[in-house]
């Protein structure tokens, strides 16, 4: 594929890309802000996250407001009608390590992810899947994952799909009627990628960034890769969006590794390429 085009620079750090209401909304992890930028490249800052707290990753509740997991408080955070944050969901009684990446399902339940060990620098230990339903009620529906990262929804609601960064592999489980996960299986391997954020596509392939081969790679379920998309810098995850919802949206930056989380450089980017099929699935 061709090399993508830069919408956006100057970002400190972005992760958690989603396409809402005409526009990409991404978190700014150095920047502690949530973003909206529109297809001219004009940006919007949504929401402030003050410091200890982190905006980790963001989606949406089935009634539209914007919720941000603060990865390192243990907080899933809920944007009130005056722009307020406030505590949606408790999840410390669960871990009291950081919590990641979300998606929400077309019921409300929101599926929140965990590294399972103190990253960075802690010691490896398999990570874990909590379901917060529509009442802020959380608790743990999958365990044992090798770093669990991008997390996706089909469109049917019926499969939930994860990223195991760890375990160069994409993981997918049923999702059984009250929210719960079963029947785990590969969705596909990646020898030698290691797949952050994820997204779904209309032809059923799953898109996923990955930060160290500084790639976007499209695969099909068992495996075969489709497409690729390259970058002069690291992509932590994509997104379907834009006019006809064929468009990817790339968060990319220099990586230097975990010090770089809260680097002042801004070697962030916002990146766009044409796709071959359009957005489906959640987020």
């Amino acid at each position: 594929m061709p090399d993508p085009e830069v919408l956006l620079e100057g970002v400190a750090f972005g992760e958690s890309p989603r396409w809402r209401d005409g526009r990409l909304w991404f978190s700014d992890w150095g920047a502690q802000e949530v973003l909206a930028v529109d297809d001219a490249g004009n940006r919007e800052v949504i929401a402030k996250v003050d410091f200890p707290a982190f905006p980790m990753c963001i989606d949406f509740a089935s009634d539209g407001r914007l919720l941000v997991v603060a990865g390192r408080d243990g907080q899933l955070l809920r944007r009130e009608a005056d722009g307020s944050l406030g505590t949606y969901a408790d999840l410390r009684r669960l871990s009291a390590n950081p919590w990641n990446d979300i998606v929400v399902d077309g019921g409300g339940n929101a599926y929140v992810d965990n590294t399972g060990f103190d990253f960075p620098g802690g010691e490896f230990a398999p990570g874990t899947i909590a379901l917060v339903n529509s009442d802020g009620d959380a608790r743990y529906v999958a365990d044992g994952l090798a770093f669990p990262n991008g997390v996706a929804i089909t469109p049917d609601d019926g499969t939930l799909i994860v990223a195991e960064s760890y375990g160069e592999r994409l993981t997918a489980f049923e999702i059984d009627d009250d929210g719960d996960l079963r029947d785990r299986r590969v969705w596909a391997n990646t020898p030698g990628d290691h797949p952050d954020g994820i997204c779904v596509d209309s032809d059923g392939a799953v898109w996923y960034a990955d930060v160290g081969n500084k790639h976007c790679v499209r695969v099909r379920e068992g495996g075969e890769v489709l497409d690729v998309v390259e970058s002069d810098r690291g992509c932590f995850a994509c997104m379907l969006g834009g006019a006809g919802e064929s468009t990817l949206f790339i968060v990319a930056q220099d990586w230097g590794g975990p010090e770089s989380m809260r680097q002042r450089t801004r070697t962030g980017q916002v990146l766009t390429a044409a796709a071959p099929a359009r957005r489906a699935g959640r987020p």
